[in-house]
């Protein structure tokens, strides 16, 4: 396919910011939408900027949305912890949202809509290496959303209109939204500020994981492949610190999240794609991105999402459902 004007939600996060790079390096003409949650939460240098509507994803119009080729939806309350500090919030937002706003791409002539799923919708699945038909079991309202989700929008599905379900492994790698509160970038950052890699759990549990800019690669592969290949469909998508010890946190128990996922579906329908990271080598630009940019213990730990939620409620710049009060919208 050729150029495409794609509205990428939630570009100013974790996977957005690398994501908008990667698709308008490859031609694309991306707008950006975003709450601004995390603006001014930067490690490095900022993002590349790109033209932005600046706007509650609960808010979008169809108005908005009309004259795109595509909309890529990651826009969501993104971990377990924010998801547990505001059920209500965490459905309104990644459920209601997701799927109002997959209903005004419709309504406004948008013939393609990425979905950032998760592999967090099989939860508790043992040692079974799950396809894409597997049972849904998850254990969190974040994993639970992403299930509504799903079968919501796929009714939305017809000759005009595309969907497409991403369900995304557990991502790590370095970014200028930086997160801290996942488990790869977690487990290299402590390290890193501490000489140490604790492990939360007992270290049993399953968990697929995938760098970030080959969740981007993943959506620009669906965002260009033709409909045949993709229209309504769900793809799984998933794949050094010197002188530190392993030390598990005491008391910590199994994860109840424990799950493997096959993701051959992806290689079949897509089979010019394929990922180029593992973790060995993620790590390894954690930690030369820690060096470069003089990481601490203290800075490490502002990079975590639900404190930085916590704060904007605390200081009254959001109410209790995560929406800007009117003198800090513009501000973010």
């Amino acid at each position: 396919m050729g150029n495409m004007r794609v509205l990428l939600t939630g570009h100013d996060g974790y996977i957005g910011s690398v994501m908008a790079r990667v698709l308008t390096g490859a031609g694309h003409a991306v707008t950006g939408l975003d709450t601004y949650l995390y603006e001014g939460c930067t490690f490095g240098d900022e993002p590349a900027p790109v033209p932005a509507i600046r706007k509650d994803v609960r808010d979008v119009t169809v108005a908005d949305l009309r004259g795109f080729d595509a909309v890529i939806h990651l826009a969501a309350l993104s971990n377990d912890p924010l998801g547990h500090l505001n059920e209500r919030c965490t459905y309104d937002i990644n459920h209601l949202g997701s799927v109002r706003l997959a209903a005004a791409a419709k309504k406004a002539g948008v013939p393609r809509f990425l979905f950032a799923s998760s592999c967090s919708l099989y939860g508790a699945a043992g040692n079974q290496m799950l396809n894409e038909d597997a049972a849904f079991n998850p254990v969190t309202s974040y994993g639970t959303s992403k299930v509504l989700v799903e079968a919501d929008v796929s009714k939305l599905a017809d000759d005009t209109f595309s969907p497409t379900y991403l369900r995304n492994a557990t991502a790590y790698g370095l970014s200028p939204r930086l997160r801290s509160d996942i488990v790869v970038n977690n487990l290299v950052g402590v390290a890193f500020t501490t000489g140490e890699i604790v492990m939360q759990s007992d270290g049993t549990p399953w968990r697929p994981l995938v760098h970030i800019e080959d969740i981007s690669r993943a959506f620009l592969a669906v965002l260009e492949a033709p409909r045949g290949a993709i229209h309504n469909e769900a793809f799984n998508v998933r794949e050094v610190v010197p002188g530190s010890v392993i030390k598990y946190l005491e008391g910590g128990g199994p994860d109840p999240r424990c799950y493997r996922v096959d993701c051959g579906k992806l290689s079949r329908h897509l089979p010019g794609f394929e990922t180029t990271w593992d973790v060995r080598r993620g790590a390894k630009e954690l930690y030369d991105g820690f060096v470069r940019y003089q990481l601490t213990r203290e800075m490490f730990s502002s990079y975590t999402r639900i404190k930085r939620i916590q704060e904007l409620l605390g200081t009254g710049r959001l109410d209790a459902s995560l929406c800007w009060q009117p003198a800090n919208a513009a501000a973010g």
